[in-house]
């Protein structure tokens, strides 16, 4: 039992070391995009979509497609990564229950 949990938690480490690969790979790419161009928007713009709608896309309507690509990533990348360390902090807990 012991070992199938340690196995667990290593796995889920490698698991976020790949979440960490495609956030690089697809929002960096993104991001680079909307950065030569000069696109600015905060957080807030991410995670409320009626202001990012009111504010940020009438003002860049040929980014349209790269601004929601990159925040569809971002919000796909946060939930994997707090799914993750919610796995891993479980399974930590449960070890240092057992041991």
């Amino acid at each position: 039992m012991y070992t199938l949990l340690i196995s667990i938690v290593i796995g889920l480490f490698v698991a976020m070391l790949f979440v960490n690969l495609y956030f690089r790979a697809k929002v960096l790419k993104l991001y680079g995009v909307l950065v030569r161009n000069k696109v600015e928007f905060g957080a807030a713009h991410i995670f409320n979509r009626q202001k990012l709608e009111t504010e940020i896309l009438p003002r860049y309507p040929q980014f349209r497609n790269e601004i929601e690509g990159f925040i569809r990533h971002m919000r796909y990348t946060i939930r994997m990564a707090t799914v993750l360390i919610l796995l891993i902090t479980a399974f930590g807990a449960i070890l240092m229950y057992f041991r």
